[in-house]
């Protein structure tokens, strides 16, 4: 339990029974339940938008459940996200794309890529045909994809939150993560769901590996970007014509 009450607190603004700082043991093994955030989140943001539909278009509902997919999680995966572009893309050795990931303040990558992606987001939540299932498996999907990254990359700095997270997570984290996911898929969408776990998964790794070509190992900006773009080309699939 004290697992799922770390992973709730690290993730979301969701009040808990506990309210303290966790271990770095403890946080490592809050890992493998991020999935569970991920359903638990699912279900509030379509009430969100169950709603909002009572009294507002489909579009305005889009925003409302766009605006309550941020606050409740706190900003955290976008911000990481926007960090993420500007460190990257904003030097030209890895000390100083680190250096710059680290500082708080917003440059025009991050600024230009958080806004994309909120515009992404939005289109696809105000015109998917499937909203249950499309929440549902991009909330759970990429709260399933940083463990992964987690466990098979390093981390790039020797201090932090995150390195003490890392050096915690075992395989252990790793199947509980994904027996979580593939249940919540598979009866969210079937075989489909498990088509969809196979591409965060690919998204995944591929950012990793990318990442690994400009700096020495991934950040905890990094996770928060994995879960960011595996949340919006989840999205984005759902709206998807097939011939």
């Amino acid at each position: 339990m004290i697992s799922i009450i770390a992973a709730f607190q690290f993730l979301t603004i969701f009040p808990t029974v506990i309210k303290r700082m966790f271990t770095s043991q403890e946080m490592g093994r809050a890992v493998g339940w991020f999935p569970l955030v991920g359903v638990v989140l699912g279900f509030a943001l379509y009430a969100v938008n169950y709603a909002a539909n009572l009294l507002f278009p489909q579009t305005v509902s889009a925003a409302l459940t766009l605006f309550a997919w941020i606050a409740f999680t706190r900003f955290f995966h976008l911000d990481g996200f926007m960090d993420t572009l500007d460190g990257l893309f904003g030097g030209w050795t890895p000390e100083r794309r680190l250096e710059i990931m680290k500082d708080s303040r917003m440059g025009a990558f991050g600024t230009i890529g958080g806004i994309l992606v909120l515009l992404t987001k939005y289109a696809a939540l105000s015109s998917t045909l499937s909203l249950f299932p499309s929440i549902m498996l991009a909330t759970t999907l990429g709260r399933w994809a940083s463990p992964l990254v987690i466990y098979a990359f390093p981390y790039a700095r020797e201090d932090g939150l995150g390195i003490e997270m890392k050096r915690s997570v075992t395989i252990r984290e790793i199947i509980i993560a994904t027996l979580v996911t593939g249940i919540t898929s598979w009866l969210v969408s079937g075989w489909l769901g498990f088509i969809f776990m196979l591409g965060a998964a690919l998204i995944a790794f591929l950012t990793a590996a990318y990442t690994m070509r400009l700096i020495p190992g991934l950040t905890g900006d990094i996770y928060g970007t994995v879960t960011t773009l595996v949340e919006m080309l989840t999205l984005v699939a759902f709206t998807a014509t097939l011939p």
